[in-house]
């Protein structure tokens, strides 16, 4: 008896520590992006949580479980038109609740980030404006034939933001900050070019996912997509910039991703729908757009590179491939852009200068220009102007199709046949095809 009893002491003292031990909310941090409002938790650990809304009037509920506050939280209405209120009190005497008024209905939704080299633990809530979210759902899409002779558009992606910093230099500076102010100089020096037309992706201090920069480049029917970072790396010597396409590994295994949602795949493939079609002629037809996707990409990402080669020392001489997620849109040529080493002392320091900004805008700026006179979409206004110069020219290359090609530069094959008097679809390598115009 007396053995049990003080099994049972040690079982009940062993447990109070874990019970004792509250998680510690030290701190709160607000960022406003264009759809939503992020708010994010700084914690000692993780947290064990639970949100719903309510309405009349409409509030947000966060319950935490076995946690305190450290210190007062800031006003979170000084930052957004979202919350308009917050109150907290202790439930339970070990847990929290925090409830935000807000100004309209929300529609939350939270998860937690381990810690990193720049935070700890963190609790992330993301609030969409429900209307807002409504009307983008039914807001409809102009098509191109509805525009005429368009403007080319690219779509500019300053990478990270908000409580993304991505890489950091030894003097502080974020690489957040200055690809926001090297993709700002690159919209403006696009659409200071005739038939050009650049969207900022993101156009502040607030973080987007990555398939959601996609997304907003498909929505602005983007006809490039370039995304701007500055790289690390442990060796502090270690320079100069790199320009990366979709791998085909990458390219691959995307595929199977999209095939996956083709529920949700409309327009994926140059306004065709994959929603009724089998599997087999759905894997065709993304197949297909991607081989003309990555070879556009290839082509565009070439002549920017070689525009940065006039700025100095590149770290790759040639293009790279990686698999990175933010390229992988099946439909769009993409390319990803580092544009230096922020980890380099010398070249944090031009990365912060406005005038070294200016000038990798204006070298990213030449490289697609560049690109678009030697490949514009049919219907704009550079395919237009192009008609009316001698037909292109293009000399196979191994593993290359007549489908490829005639993809890469927006062509019908009927017409690619019709311009080079082919019976069929056989080409060999070495092979000159004329390309026909607009």
């Amino acid at each position: 008896m007396r053995k049990n009893c003080l099994l049972l002491l040690l079982m009940l003292l062993s447990s109070l520590p874990l019970y004792a031990k509250q998680s510690q909310i030290t701190g709160l941090r607000i960022w406003s992006a264009p759809d939503h409002v992020r708010l994010v938790f700084d914690a000692n650990s993780q947290i064990s949580h639970k949100i719903f809304t309510l309405k009349g009037p409409d509030r947000l509920v966060l319950d935490l479980k076995n946690t305190t506050l450290t210190e007062h939280l800031p006003d979170p209405t000084k930052e957004n038109k979202i919350i308009r209120g917050m109150r907290s009190a202790v439930r339970d005497k070990r847990d929290m609740r925090v409830v935000f008024d807000l100004t309209s209905a929300v529609k939350p939704k939270s998860f937690s980030l381990k810690p990193n080299r720049e935070y700890g633990h963190r609790l992330v809530i993301d609030l969409y404006d429900d209307k807002h979210t409504a009307a983008r759902r039914t807001q409809p899409v102009k098509t191109a034939k509805a525009l005429g002779k368009r403007d080319v558009v690219i779509a500019v992606d300053p990478g990270h933001g908000g409580e993304d910093p991505g890489a950091r230099g030894v003097k502080g500076t974020y690489e957040k900050d200055v690809v926001l102010a090297i993709g700002r100089k690159l919209v403006a020096a696009i659409n200071k070019q005739k038939g050009m037309r650049a969207v900022l992706i993101r156009d502040g201090d607030y973080y987007l996912g990555l398939r959601k920069r996609i997304a907003k480049a498909r929505e602005a029917q983007a006809d490039l997509f370039v995304s701007i970072h500055a790289d690390a790396f442990h060796n502090r010597k270690v320079r100069g910039s790199s320009v990366y396409t979709l791998s085909r590994s990458g390219a691959s295994n995307e595929a199977a991703r999209w095939l996956a949602e083709r529920e949700n795949s409309a327009d994926l493939v140059g306004g065709v729908s994959l929603e009724d079609k089998d599997d087999m002629l759905a894997s065709v037809l993304l197949d297909l757009s991607q081989i003309g996707t990555l070879q556009a990409s290839s082509e565009a990402a070439n002549r920017v590179l070689r525009q940065l080669k006039g700025l100095g020392k590149t770290h790759k001489r040639r293009v790279q491939q990686a698999g990175f997620v933010v390229l992988k849109s099946p439909d769009i040529p993409s390319m990803l852009v580092e544009t230096a080493f922020i980890s380099n002392p010398d070249e944090e320091r031009r990365l912060r200068s406005k005038k070294h900004q200016q000038k990798v805008a204006t070298a990213l700026m030449k490289g697609i220009r560049d690109y678009f006179k030697f490949q514009p979409p049919p219907g704009t206004l550079l395919a237009s102007n192009q008609a009316r110069k001698a037909p292109r020219k293009h000399v196979i290359s191994r593993g290359e199709t007549l489908i490829a090609i005639a993809n890469r530069y927006q062509v019908s094959v009927s017409r690619l046949r019709n311009a080079n008097e082919l019976k069929g679809d056989t080409i060999r390598i070495g092979q000159v095809l004329q390309i026909p115009g607009g």
